[in-house]
């Protein structure tokens, strides 16, 4: 028997210290999932990003995994994969 992840995530966003730590990772993982698209998009290994960067697979798997690193990082990885950032601030309802 499985249980469908959706539902999970809704019972332990109930909890609101879970709730708190899901939100502070969520642009950290917002960033790795972009990067992901990108290096699949342009249709190469972590190891070719990597090569391009200057740095190791694993730094680039690092990224990957949620810890994308400083912006310069994330600049040169965007680049290594055929992209540019584009940066753009959001206000959030309610808040000023």
């Amino acid at each position: 028997m499985s249980i469908e992840f959706n539902k999970i995530k809704k019972e332990l966003l109930k909890d609101p210290e879970f709730k708190k730590e899901y939100e502070s990772l969520s642009g950290e993982y917002q960033i790795a999932r972009m990067l992901i698209m990108a290096r699949l998009e342009s249709g190469l290994t972590q190891q070719e990003v990597a090569e391009r960067m200057g740095t190791s697979q694993s730094a680039v798997a690092r990224m990957e995994s949620g810890k994308p690193g400083n912006l310069k990082t994330i600049e040169k990885y965007a680049e290594a994969t055929g992209n540019r950032i584009t940066y753009r601030l959001h206000r959030v309802a309610g808040n000023g």
